[in-house]
């Protein structure tokens, strides 16, 4: 098979010739330290992994008269192209710290402003200030707020210029300057975690609402991939983990809002993995339930997760492909060839039977050892069918 075939016979929970072998995210940190650069393709040459290209392409609605942020350039980790109104802008200024490189954004619109405090080292970024500190700033992001649309044409070129070389991947527009695909975690990520939490306890009539202008806009971009040959969109985050919400919580204020993007995905014709980086086990039945094609991280204890993965498999893994469970904090850093190898065949052992599996780190890794990284991707080349 070729890495296409070999990784979407996996997410259609067919059996492949082999166990399919790729990553997440190739962080720049990872490609700049320690493989003198290279882009991500040539990761994945390099190391003979089955490749994922990463496009996220967004644009203006052709009916309104939005436009693009013109300084924007070209997007960060997960960001789409900004889409501006003669309602809606952002303005970004560089501040002063000598230890991140620190950025407060100013949403304008005609009845007031949001800010918002960006931080990021050489590792990622994060939020320092969250853009919505009262309840009463929802009614400026309902009023106001664009929507993106996805960029059909982009998609499609891409997919015709990476061939079989693996699968092009996307994931559901997040919020302007610092988001995710979920709705509740974009909610978390504008409002703050502990903060949203506290919400759902003491205002969550208000914190439905907030959802509910949230899932509008990603169901513009939704609908609008009809006819992208994306072979898999990501949605959620980690904010939905029961590292972080209890199960109530995933039930009432996650799932009836991502079901809605899952439908939605699918009636387009597009794939959905559910990404959910840290606890999983007391939720697997209500992820699956919301119907995706696959679900990721399968994070395990060591990793800061709860992931099972034999038992994980034995409960969900008909119904969806299974992607991740590797612990890349151990297996790509401070062992030996001999150990990740083992590893790699646990992986194996306990998930890949009958196939609809995808080894894969649980999440992005950074300092790691290229002699691990490679002795990773050898074996799994050799966990044949």
């Amino acid at each position: 098979m070729t890495s296409k075939e070999r990784l979407l016979a996996a997410l259609e929970r067919r059996t492949p010739d082999r166990l399919p072998v790729t990553t997440h995210h190739v962080m720049p940190y990872f490609l700049n330290k320690y493989m003198n650069g290279i882009s991500s393709d040539e990761f994945f040459d390099h190391f003979g992994m089955d490749a994922i290209r990463w496009v996220i392409p967004g644009k203006p609605d052709p009916d309104t008269n939005d436009f693009c942020d013109p300084e924007q350039g070209e997007p960060g980790f997960l960001q789409v192209h900004r889409i501006f109104s003669d309602r809606w802008r952002i303005e970004s200024k560089r501040l002063q710290d000598v230890r991140y490189q620190t950025t407060r954004h100013t949403i304008v619109t005609p009845k007031g402003e949001l800010t918002a405090v960006i931080q990021a080292n050489e590792y990622t970024e994060w939020v320092a200030e969250h853009l919505i500190k009262r309840k009463k700033d929802m009614e400026l992001v309902a009023s106001y707020q664009t929507a993106p649309l996805c960029d059909v044409d982009i998609v499609n070129s891409a997919a015709e210029d990476f061939a079989d070389r693996g699968i092009i991947r996307g994931f559901i527009v997040p919020f302007d300057i610092y988001g995710q695909p979920g709705c509740w975690q974009d909610f978390c990520c504008i409002r703050g975690t502990e903060q949203a939490i506290m919400d759902t306890y003491d205002d969550p009539k208000w914190v439905h609402e907030f959802l509910e202008v949230l899932v509008k806009r990603k169901l513009a971009y939704v609908r609008s991939m009809k006819g992208t040959r994306y072979d898999v969109t990501e949605l959620g985050g980690g904010d939905a983990s029961t590292t972080v919400i209890s199960p109530k919580i995933f039930s009432e204020f996650v799932a009836p809002y991502d079901s809605r993007l899952i439908a939605a995905a699918h009636e387009a014709g597009i794939r959905i993995v559910y990404h959910t980086c840290g606890g999983m086990m007391p939720i697997l039945e209500l992820i699956a339930g919301m119907n995706p094609d696959a679900m990721e991280t399968f994070t395990p204890p060591e990793m800061g997760g709860d992931v099972d993965l034999a038992e994980a498999k034995r409960r969900i893994g008909g119904r969806v492909c299974m992607i991740g469970g590797f612990n890349q904090g151990h297996y790509f850093s401070g062992c030996t060839p001999e150990e990740t190898r083992r590893y790699v065949r646990k992986c194996f052992d306990e998930a890949g039977a009958g196939g609809g599996y995808i080894l894969c780190p649980s999440d992005h890794f950074f300092d790691s050892e290229v002699e691990l990284v490679a002795a990773y991707a050898d074996e799994a080349l050799k966990c044949a069918y």
